[in-house]
């Protein structure tokens, strides 16, 4: 078998944890690596809520100059509304050096959820 673990990096976007407002995770460098896979992992939803997710992406890493990823940098979609008990990837193809994960209350309660940026491609391996 082939061996991946020493192949990707994984950052922790947001820890998992009960979010009841929207999360905006810190700048990921994705300085040293060629693709970045996002996998958001979901568990129990409260009171009806409605929560979305998404990729920002950045030259600088500064806060006020991420924008959202165009669709054309991203492979596959994330739902329009996160459901209990899933696991949702989002592939990157853009060029930017940080990416940053969004994840918007829309109404209701809360969601149980984590986030973590897979890098992938490094240019130096094995990644410790």
């Amino acid at each position: 078998m082939r061996d991946l673990a020493h192949n990707i990096g994984a950052v922790a976007a947001v820890v998992p944890q009960v979010l009841s407002a929207t999360d905006t995770s810190a700048a990921i460098d994705l300085l040293g690596f060629e693709s970045a896979a996002l996998v958001i992992n979901t568990g129990a939803i409260a009171g009806s809520g409605n929560f979305t997710a998404k990729l920002q992406e950045s030259d600088t890493g500064e806060t006020d100059e991420f924008d959202d990823v165009a669709a054309a940098d991203l492979i596959g979609t994330l739902p329009t509304a996160l459901a209990a008990s899933t696991v949702y990837k989002q592939g990157y193809i853009g060029t930017k050096r940080y990416l940053r994960t969004v994840i918007t209350k829309n109404s209701g309660t809360s969601i149980a959820a984590g986030a973590v940026i897979v890098k992938g491609h490094p240019h130096d391996a094995p990644v410790s």
